[in-house]
């Protein structure tokens, strides 16, 4: 593989899970890419396929009942068309999870020490001695301390932070290529979540690995991406470089993402807000755009046609599935960004003046 070819590409990936009621399609055609020591956040609300598609990657899904169909390519092979065996060999060492409840995710009736050691030893042809130093080596790394005595300690001993910090070390034991953080803060206090994701970021950069991270926060992706794509109903919707995504978006459900957070130096008077409506039954989708009902901008005729997703004009690396044209983007976006600049400059002439 190249150093220009993406470490990871997802191509018209779909995932379906037959049931009951009818099919559910948890992924609708998906793709996207991740770069060689790259960044990739996905965001989306609940129920947006974003774990389905992740857990798919690592072939998760096949237990299941999941009807797959697509590619998914890892430094060029196709994950899809591996079987389960050659699959149990590239997950845990060349591509690694961090899922999203560390509890659940540690087995509660071993010790910490004894998972790493497990983990090193189904990929490695190490001795118990050589896998116990590196498990310990690893819970130091992410910000355990006494790893050597804590390694002894069974998952319900730790703390929340502590036990992500656990998975994470479990995730990175073997070095990977690869890692899949799944909501990796979700639960956690501010000041924890703030030290895992800069923990995150210093093994990325000490380990040289790529990183997919699964998330609804947007102040993750800040933080974190060098692109993002952002899910609906089962599809990818828009993809971008994140600092794209955050002063020019293209889809009306990301400015409806990013008008529905708050920010520290926004004015006072300035109202969040929220999308209305819910998310759309992935077992019975709207016709044609599926953000249509809940879609301020949406015309009748979008109703019965599907958006693809097409490059942005002038920006090659920008991707949006939307019927709106980009003029009408643009004055959207800028008439939005207008008014809160408006709100932002009242605000600041009605703040009392400092106190010398």
């Amino acid at each position: 593989m190249s150093e220009q070819e993406p470490l990871l590409r997802v191509e018209d990936l779909r995932v379906e899970f037959p049931t009951e009621d009818g099919t559910v399609h948890a992924v609708d055609g998906v793709t996207y890419q991740v770069r060689p020591g790259g960044t990739l956040g996905i965001v989306g609300e609940s129920g947006s396929g974003k774990t389905v598609a992740a857990l798919t990657i690592l072939g998760l899904t096949r237990t299941q009942g999941a009807q797959v169909s697509g590619r998914i390519l890892f430094e060029g092979k196709d994950l899809i068309a591996r079987s389960e065996g050659e699959l149990r060999a590239v997950r845990g060492n060349d591509i690694a999870m961090i899922f999203q409840d560390p509890l659940s995710s540690l087995h509660p009736f071993y010790k910490v020490g004894f998972q790493l050691v497990e983990a090193v030893r189904a990929h490695q042809n190490v001795s118990k001695a050589t896998a116990r130093a590196r498990a310990v080596e690893m819970l130091g790394l992410v910000g355990i301390p006494d790893p050597d005595r804590r390694a002894d300690d069974y998952p319900h001993q730790f703390s929340g932070g502590m036990r992500q910090r656990a998975m994470i070390a479990m995730a990175l034991v073997n070095e990977p290529k690869l890692l899949i953080a799944d909501e990796p803060t979700t639960a956690l206090d501010v000041t924890v979540q703030a030290q895992i994701l800069a923990l995150l970021e210093r093994l990325k950069r000490e380990l040289q690995m790529a990183i997919l991270i699964i998330t609804h926060d947007l102040g993750v992706v800040a933080e974190m991406a060098d692109d993002v794509a952002v899910m609906y109903a089962g599809r990818v919707v828009e993809t971008a470089p994140a600092q794209q995504l955050f002063t020019q978006p293209q889809h009306p459900y990301t400015w409806g993402l990013l008008r529905s957070i708050p920010t520290l130096n926004g004015p006072r008077e300035e109202q969040l807000v929220p999308i209305p409506g819910t998310p759309p039954s992935l077992i019975r989708r709207p016709t044609g755009c599926h953000f249509y009902p809940r879609c301020a901008y949406a015309k009748p005729e979008h109703a019965r046609v599907d958006p693809q997703l097409e490059p942005v004009a002038g920006s090659p690396e920008h991707h949006v599935a939307c019927l709106l044209s980009a003029a009408e983007r643009e004055r959207t976006w800028d008439e939005i960004t207008a008014k809160n600049a408006a709100l932002k400059a009242r605000s600041a002439l009605a703040a009392p003046a400092e106190s010398p």
